[in-house]
């Protein structure tokens, strides 16, 4: 549905580039995450991606049309096919919940007796069907944001984009407003594009994610393996609050790089499918008479799919570690020794030594 080569956009060339050499492929029927810290170029590429922003170079095709070279009329025409839904919703104040559905059939041209017919429907697919004569002084955030939501499907797109539209919500609202969203993409086929900083939203409904930083594009690829296995410090760092891939700096200080005569290996498990509700632990004990001091861990659902990451001290597993990995892969689970942890009698006479 969209692809992306090479899209760079330069407002200062003192301060270069905000978006570096972005490529990137978004399918068709995905629902798509793009995140990134502040200023990593997420709302540029959202733009670009309407024409809202002409990129220095580069391609942009969104169904099929060369977004990055439209202009005037021919442009305003392809945006017809994408959609997009804001922040803080962006409502006209003099006009109802049905009016401001409306706004975008009536510059199209469309009859109004169409548009009556159109607006009980778009109300009926948002869940607001008894707040059509509602102005929106009168409606909650997340009820001003389902107008939002109903506006951007009244022409029938190809492509939504949300561009951090749920940064205003409360968490409960917020899931409500996603749960929307990945109902309207599995009944229409919607493709969306998320623009979002919280990995959380990612998580609970992206099919898809890529990563900006820096206005480049750091990693990408379905939700569950960037979750499982982030290549990037950028996608751990946002994945600390979900996914525990990585210890507490108080745990990590302790780690040694290699094996001494008092330590022992660390040990990071990735569980993910059904494996992920095997008796492994219980295996590591009985099996390979391993003591596990476990340090870190959690179990989550990306894409419904279940995800762990448990993170131990493998006691007395130096003479078996092999063995374990081996183990765990035969399960279809991924294991790694992440460093050696010195153990607690030795520590002591370390520090008493110094």
């Amino acid at each position: 549905m969209i692809r992306i080569d090479d899209l760079t956009k330069v407002y200062d060339a003192k301060t270069g580039p905000v978006l570096d050499r972005v490529s990137l492929t978004i399918g068709e029927g995905d629902i798509h995450g793009i995140i990134g810290r502040s200023g990593a170029g997420k709302s540029t590429l959202v733009r670009c991606l309407n024409g809202l922003v002409q990129p220095t170079s580069g391609k942009i095709v969104v169904s099929g049309l060369e977004i990055s070279r439209l202009s005037g009329a021919s442009l305003r025409t392809a945006r017809r096919d994408i959609a997009m839904i804001f922040q803080h919703f962006s409502l006209l104040s003099s006009r109802t919940a049905a009016g401001n559905i409306a706004l975008p059939l009536e510059i199209a041209g469309v009859p109004k007796d169409e548009i009556r017919r159109r607006i009980p429907v778009l109300l009926d697919v948002v869940g607001l069907s008894q707040k059509a004569d509602a102005y929106p002084s009168e409606l909650s955030g997340g009820q001003k944001q389902r107008v939002g939501i109903a506006r951007a499907l009244a022409l029938d797109p190809k492509v939504l984009l949300s561009d951090e539209a749920t940064s205003a919500l409360d968490p409960e609202t917020t899931e409500q407003i996603l749960a929307l969203l990945k109902d309207i993409n599995r009944r229409l086929g919607l493709t969306i594009v998320l623009i979002t900083h919280e990995m959380d939203v990612v998580r609970q409904i992206a099919s898809h994610v890529t990563v900006l930083e820096g206005g480049k594009c750091i990693e990408t690829g379905p939700t569950f393996d960037v979750f499982a296995f982030p290549k990037s410090f950028v996608a751990r760092s946002f994945l600390s609050s979900i996914v525990a891939h990585d210890l507490p700096p108080q745990v990590q200080q302790r780690l040694l790089p290699s094996p001494g005569a008092e330590s022992d290996p660390v040990l990071r498990i990735v569980f993910t499918g059904e494996a992920a509700h095997d008796p492994v632990i219980a295996t590591l004990v009985e099996q390979f008479r391993i003591r596990p001091n476990i340090l870190h861990g959690r179990i989550d659902y990306i894409d419904d799919r279940p995800l762990g990451i448990l993170t131990l001290i493998a006691e007395g597993g130096a003479p078996v570690i092999d063995r374990v990995l081996a183990y765990l892969s035969s399960l279809g689970l991924y294991g790694e020794v992440i460093g050696h942890a010195v153990r607690p009698a030795a520590a002591g006479a370390r520090r008493s030594a110094s």
